[in-house]
């Protein structure tokens, strides 16, 4: 006869299931953003470690890694950008995974 689960078991087996979701939905938006970023962004920023680019604007690793830079304002910035940079009139959705993927490029 199997065992009984007790509630703290399967309470840390939902939080348990329920991460590792997030997590694989995190990495695939930042994946997108990654891809968004490739097809937008290069010509003035290193998108991606080893690429060669321009210098003309920061590195993503460097906006990423600056306290500086709140996401809530860097939403705010791909929204309604300001020259030198291009209006590339992205989505929600699009800045969202562009976020994510500066998320992940984060050092901590």
């Amino acid at each position: 006869m199997p065992r009984p689960v007790d509630a703290l078991t399967a309470a840390l087996l939902a939080v348990w299931c329920l991460t590792g979701a997030a997590g694989a939905v995190q990495g695939a938006e930042a994946e997108e953003g990654r891809r968004l970023a490739m097809q937008w962004c290069t010509l003035c920023h290193i998108v991606a470690p080893g690429q060669a680019g321009s210098d003309a604007a920061p590195t993503f690793d460097s906006i990423a890694n600056r306290a500086e830079y709140s996401e809530d304002g860097l939403r705010a910035w791909l929204a309604d950008p300001h020259p030198p940079m291009p209006n590339l009139n992205l989505s929600r959705s699009e800045i969202e995974h562009i976020i994510a993927y500066l998320r992940s490029l984060r050092r901590e």
